[in-house]
Parts: structure tokens; sequence; C-alpha cells
């Protein structure tokens, strides 16, 4: 039997409902996890333990009285430190912001806490998230569980980490190109980025709901993908639809091909073939298809490379000598030579439709794609950056693509490589059709088998 902080949400449920453990001690059982891991790790921004005690003992009231209790009660999660929860600092990596502390939640904050979830803390992050390794001058660096020489991946690598690790049963981070499905790939766990407007983006820093708002997204991450989509239900907006009991009967998915996604690494290509495979065997019909993503690519830099390194601009001058190394990386490839021209931003935005329109045609009656999350697995910590030829933008692609375009997206472990690290396969599919990626996703993580937790202390 898996230890208890390793145990499903589902299972985490039963345990509560029966009263076979309290709220509280669920609460103080991951808490003393922290406490041996924490130090090791550094995934955690802020512990709020007198909190998260006064919710589990609501959580344990409620499950003593006649009522009936929310769908999370007891649970303890955790939140990336871009959200607003009242009263937790919220830095997102920077020291720019170390001393704000919101006065309210956040509107997702707000949903869990009413579906009874303890909330035990936030998590770490790289500057103003604009990384994909979990380092600033705030926090420090957070470290992979598989590998403490390995990144957990960014920006919701403090999250990734927390819930690898077992000390938190699932949480909530943000994806603009891949922070949710990156760093659950890099830690072995899973992620989704939903379709943008199912989950209240409101009290995310930076914020999302802009100019664009289908680039940035909030989304669910945990150990399995039944508790993403316990997760996903809670969160989203009007409570979800019923995922239903199995997927269509010889369901069409793409197996994902194209010149400009870059060459993954050979146990990369092995996951996905395996991942195909799995899936073969539950009957779906799978083929290769490709797609020409090129433009697309360019487009999604475009965005969240020269717009919104203009948007920090007023927020860092006069500040730029407290900025982190990683997101003066970031800057250094991001600054456009001419800024500020509404003009090309507008004629983006219309290329932008333009390309959506015509993935989705392309895809054809196909309902997903399966492909790499990345090129490769973790990488060592100071190895990643934005520099051409071989950084973020070459290594990310398969992930980048998919908030230019809009789709959900699902990463899922479904390997190890020789070294030991996890290796993660991504489901994506057509927008608002997350309910049908979950239970797809759902099949392919029951075929593949029960998932072992990383190398850590039991």
């Amino acid at each position: 039997m898996a230890a208890l902080h390793y145990l499903p949400l589902l299972e985490l449920q039963e345990k509560l409902l029966s009263r076979a453990i309290s709220p509280r001690e669920l609460l103080a059982h991951h808490l003393e996890r922290i406490g041996r891991l924490e130090a090791g790790l550094n995934a955690f921004v802020h512990l709020d333990r007198e909190g998260a005690e006064r919710q589990a003992a609501a959580a344990e009231r409620a499950l003593l009285g006649s009522d009936e209790v929310g769908p999370l009660n007891g649970i303890p999660l955790t939140i990336k430190s871009s959200i607003d929860a009242a009263g937790w600092p919220c830095p997102a990596g920077s020291q720019l912001r170390k001393h704000y502390r919101p006065a309210g939640d956040a509107v997702l904050v707000g949903r869990l806490r009413a579906a009874g979830a303890v909330l035990i803390g936030n998590t770490n992050t790289p500057e103003f998230l604009m990384a994909y390794e979990t380092d600033n001058l705030v926090s420090g660096r957070t470290r992979n569980p598989w590998s403490p020489e390995h990144s957990p991946g960014g920006s919701s690598g403090g999250e990734a980490a927390a819930i690898a690790s077992g000390c938190a049963a699932g949480g909530v981070g943000s994806d603009g190109g891949g922070s949710i499905r990156v760093p659950a790939h890099f830690c072995g766990v899973c992620g989704l980025k939903p379709t943008p407007g199912r989950i209240p983006d409101q009290g995310h820093y930076p914020p999302a709901s802009s100019a664009f708002p289908w680039l940035g997204v909030v989304g669910p991450m945990a150990r399995t993908v039944a508790d993403v989509e316990l997760l996903f239900r809670v969160l989203v907006e009007g409570g979800g639809r019923p995922a239903g009991d199995g997927p269509p009967s010889r369901l069409r998915i793409g197996i994902l091909e194209g010149d400009g996604l870059g060459r993954p690494t050979a146990e990369t290509q092995s996951a996905v073939r395996q991942a195909a495979q799995l899936l073969a065997y539950r009957g779906f019909a799978l083929e290769p298809l490709r797609l020409r993503l090129e433009r697309a690519l360019e487009l999604w830099w475009f965005f969240f490379g020269s717009v919104v390194s203009e948007l920090y601009e007023a927020e860092i001058r006069g500040q730029e000598r407290l900025l982190s190394p990683i997101f003066e990386d970031y800057l250094a490839a991001a600054r456009p030579a001419e800024p500020g021209r509404t003009a090309e931003f507008l004629t983006r935005c219309a290329e932008r439709e333009a390309e959506r329109a015509a993935i989705l045609r392309d895809m054809g009656d196909v309902r997903l794609l399966l492909s790499p999350v990345s090129l490769a697995p973790a990488f060592r910590h100071g190895e990643g950056s934005y520099r051409p030829g071989s950084g973020y933008r070459d290594s990310m692609r398969h992930a980048q693509w998919v908030n230019l375009a809009g789709f959900p997206a699902l990463s899922i472990p479904m390997a190890a490589t020789a070294a030991g690290l996890p290796v993660g396969v991504q489901l994506v599919g057509r927008p608002g059709e997350d309910e049908l990626l979950l239970r797809v996703g759902a099949d392919l993580e029951a075929a593949r088998g029960p998932w072992q937790p990383p190398p850590l202390s039991s």
C-alpha cells in the first residue's frame, strides 16, 4: 500500500469520510513530511501552519456534522506563489514583490476553500514566472525530488516538486508556455493546461485577462489524472461537465509530427511510442499527423517574448539591480528592437486567429494529439536559458504552440530514463474539450499501470 502522503485524492477522501483518519491527522502528517524534506527541496515560499490547522479543524467539524461536506474536505493542497491568498506573501519570485500580501483570495482560492480544502502554503517560481527553471533572489533554488542536481522545471516548479515529493496532495499552477506541463513532466506528476476561460484567473500575477487572455491560464496539478479531474471540477466555471465513463470508441488520435518541433531524445521518443501503443491497445485509432507549426511558434514568442517583456518595463524601471539572472536572461532575449508598435500587435493578433483556424482545419476529424512535452527530461540546474540554438525556444516547442492556439493539454508521466528521471507525454485536445482530454488521459494512465514515486525516504 502507498504511504499516506502518496495516496490519490479519492482514496484520501474515502479515509476521511470513513474516519480512518481525521483532517487534523492528515495535515500533521503532511507538515511532518514538509519538515523532513523542505530543506533539501526548497519547494515552498510560505507555510501557513496556523491557518491550515484552523481549516483542518473546520473540516473535522464538517465531517462530524450532518451537512454534506465539500469534495475536497480535509485535503491538504498548495498553490503557486503567483496566486493571491489573503495575507500570504505572493512574490512571484521577485524582490520587487517580496512585500506584497494580498488583502483577499483569488477566485480559484475561494473555490478551493469552499470545497473544504486545507491550504498549506504556496510554492516557488522563477522571477515573474518567465523561465523553465525555478530559482530566484527571494526564495532561492527549488530542486527536483528525483535528483537534487536537476531542475523541477518552471514556472510551476515549486508546485510540481511539492506534489511529487508527497508534501501536498495536489495544487494549482499556471501556464503561459508550458509552465504547468513542463514541471509535471520533469517531476513525474500530472498537470492540466485547460482551455482559456474554463478556470477563472482573477488574482493571478501577471494578469492573464488582458488583450490576449488565451496565452496564460491557471490549472490543476496532482499525481493522477483522476485527481487532476477532481480539482478541475472544483475550479472550473459552472462546476464543469461530467467526464463520463469512457471516451468514444475508435476516437482518432494524431501522433504529432512537425519540422519545426525539433528532435526529442531517444528516451523521450520511446515514451511517446509506448503511450501510442497503450492507447492503441485500448481501442483508439492512432496515426501520424504532421502539422505546420513554425509560424505558430514564431507568434507565440512575439506575444510571450516581445509583448510581455514590454509589459514589465514600467514595473522594473529604475530597479534593474534587483532582478535575478534568470529574468535578465529572458529580457535579453525578449526585448524588441523597436518597442511599442500597436499596428504590429493588432496584425499579429489577426495572424494568431488565422493560425489557430489552420491548425484546427489540418486536424480534420482527429480529436486529440499525442506528443512529447519537451525534447528532453529535466536538465541540470543552470543549464536552461533562452540562448538561441540550444535554449528554451528550441527545447520547449511542443508545449509552447499549444498556448498560442489556446488548446487544452495534459501532461502524464509515462517512463523513466536510464538515469532515473521521469519522462512525461502530452495529450492535446480541441478548445473546450477538456473533459474528453481527461477521460482519454485516465485511460492512458490505467494502461500504463502504477507510477512509482521519487526515491525519497518513505
